[in-house]
């Protein structure tokens, strides 16, 4: 006779694999395994309590989500290929890398949304790959991702939403207002999602020890965002505690405040911390001591530790500080050593905008306080400096004069100024918000009565939590960590997956079609399904976003707008044979499609 924890276990495996059969079924799985390991709070039936605003179904499909994202892109994203490689060659190993994560959590998005009740949507609105980051040039163009306007709906609402999204776009007369209106109309519920499908990719690419994951927050309402965009963000990152307490005697506590007087906050509470027991974690290299060289100086005098990678961490692991500035913000807490003597870990500088954003929401839910400031592309001025020049008047006739003179206060030519006015624009453009000195993830979020739920998927382990990355178990099957964390409680789920097929066959199933054909699979013997249409859309949408011009139900792609360092000279050729064949063959499928 089956004992009662037996039976449970047996019951609660029953359960994901059916709740998660559509992203099992698609990519070729089958869940061997589940357990559920509980942070904080814990619901009185695994099988049916939810944490968030989603029911647990869909709290299930999202957790399988980043796992399988994280468990195809270990397994297929070329992992550590690019060590030792060149600029450009390394690039093309990142870029193939992101063309996998985005398809894994693409296609498992899609499948999940076929759950949602009939007037839902989940509506991508910031996404990180279009910015080159530090050690990239911009001709490298954007890396394959999943960002702002991709919607995840039954196929009617789908349609309304994107062509409200094209509206938003293209029409600057179409604010938020007017979107908001007409999907109050039609009573539909949008759920907004900030997602970095890999994080840390040149960690991946270069085959490190730690560091990648796969990030997606939901929110229960879209962010007040209009237009594709990404940006840096300054960031500061600190227990509730010490903004509060400082707030008491009459301190304000923000992103430009004088870091000698956030250290005062600190001290005020934890009376008797020591000064090297502050760990400060931020973004470091000669590439950033522009923007924050400035932000370390202040740190260092007033006795901080500036944490390096040979830092040990409560977890044991030892942190990077060359990229990730995501995870870390789990970390930001107090913590005792061994002779009782307390220590605080908090994150300072800046970060990518769907980073600094994501960050930012999980304030309620690990009880920190996430202040932010909008920076611009450039690294040319200090963190301060640079965010007074976002304030300024783009339009206005003084606006290099005021550039030159009032903030940088040096001369520079034509060309540096327009850079800076581009990045005001873009910023502007996408409705984030420049007015104010600084945000939170409030200013962001159109109702200011919101919710969100954040999952991770370990791909290599995570020096902050501790987590472990996806782990080879057996001949093809594999342990994968995920972590959901809401307001209402904060678990680490594990799961034990196995391939259905061997490797080479698992590799095609997670491999976006046009990726396939242009690494030579013939794709005029494959097999066509009507679904190949919509499938490489999505992929266009993905692989090469910055190429694709909207008007009408016509997607123009302009090949001329595809970076070479994207989709190489001779690989355009044969991305163009491809799509020209599919829509001599199947014209009324590929009708959508125009080639410039």
């Amino acid at each position: 006779m089956m004992d009662t924890t037996s039976l449970k276990k047996k019951n609660l495996i029953a359960q994901w694999a059916f709740d998660t059969r559509p992203i099992l079924g698609r990519l070729h799985l089958w869940l061997e395994d589940v357990g559920i390991e509980w942070i904080k709070g814990k619901g009185d039936d695994e099988l049916n309590d939810s944490i968030s605003f989603a029911d647990p179904r869909t709290e299930r499909m999202l957790a399988m989500t980043s796992a399988v994202t994280a468990l195809g892109t270990k397994l297929f994203g070329r992992f550590g290929e690019g060590a030792g490689l060149e600029k450009k060659e390394l690039n093309q190993v990142k870029k193939d890398a992101d063309a996998i994560s985005a398809y894994a959590m693409s296609e498992s998005l899609w499948y999940l949304s076929r759950t949602l009740p009939e007037n839902h949507a989940i509506m991508v609105c910031l996404g990180e790959g279009l910015m080159p980051k530090a050690g990239e040039t911009s001709e490298m163009g954007a890396n394959p991702l999943l960002g702002f306007g991709r919607i995840y709906a039954r196929p009617g609402v789908a349609k309304f939403l994107e062509g409200c999204v094209l509206k938003l776009i293209n029409d600057k007369t179409y604010t938020w207002e007017d979107f908001r209106h007409a999907v109050a109309l039609k009573d539909i519920t949008v759920w907004g999602a900030a997602i970095d499908t890999l994080e840390n990719t040149s960690r991946f690419a270069k085959g490190e020890k730690t560091g990648p994951l796969t990030v997606l927050h939901l929110f229960d309402q879209p962010l007040a965002i209009t237009d594709q965009y990404e940006g840096y963000i300054g960031t500061l990152i600190l227990p509730k505690a010490v903004v509060e307490t400082a707030a008491d005697d009459s301190l304000l506590v923000n992103y430009f405040t004088p870091r000698e007087k956030v250290m005062d906050a600190v001290k005020m509470a934890y009376p008797g911390i020591r000064p090297d027991h502050v760990h400060v974690w931020t973004l470091q290299g000669k590439s950033r001591e522009k923007r924050i060289g400035k932000l370390w100086q202040q740190w260092q005098e007033t006795g901080a530790h500036l944490v390096d990678e040979n830092f040990i961490l409560p977890t044991g692991f030892h942190p990077f500080t060359d990229s990730g500035t995501y995870a870390p913000t789990f970390a930001v807490k107090t913590w005792k050593d061994e002779n009782n003597e307390t220590h605080l870990f908090l994150v300072d500088g800046y970060a990518a905008s769907a980073e600094a954003i994501q960050a930012a929401s999980l304030a309620s839910i690990l009880d920190i306080e996430v202040s932010m400031a909008v920076l611009s592309s450039k690294f040319a001025m200090t963190f301060d400096k640079d965010a007074a020049s976002m304030k300024l008047n783009p339009d206005a006739d003084d606006f290099s004069h005021c550039l030159r003179n009032d903030i940088l206060e040096e001369n520079v030519d034509d060309a540096f100024i327009e850079s800076y006015r581009e990045s005001i624009f873009l910023a502007r453009n996408a409705g984030i918000p420049l007015k104010k000195r600084t945000l939170s993830a409030d200013d962001l979020i159109a109702e200011k009565k919101w919710r969100a739920i954040a999952t991770s998927g370990y791909i290599l382990p995570d020096p902050y939590s501790g987590h472990p990355g996806v782990s080879q178990i057996s001949e093809n099957t594999f342990s994968v960590t995920v972590r959901m964390s809401s307001e209402t409680a904060d678990k680490k789920i594990t799961f034990a997956l196995r391939l259905l097929e061997n490797l080479n066959e698992s590799k095609l199933v997670f491999s976006p079609l046009l990726n396939r054909f242009l690494k030579g699979e013939d794709f005029k013997t494959r097999a066509v399904k009507i679904s190949d249409s919509g499938r490489i859309r999505n992929e266009l949408q993905t692989l090469c976003t910055d190429a694709l011009e909207y008007f009408g139900n016509k997607v123009f792609l302009e090949f001329d707008k595809i970076p070479k360092a994207t989709i190489s000279e001779e690989e355009q050729k044969m991305l163009k044979d491809i799509l020209l064949w599919y829509k001599a063959n199947y014209p009324i499928w590929f009708e959508w499609l125009e080639l410039k």
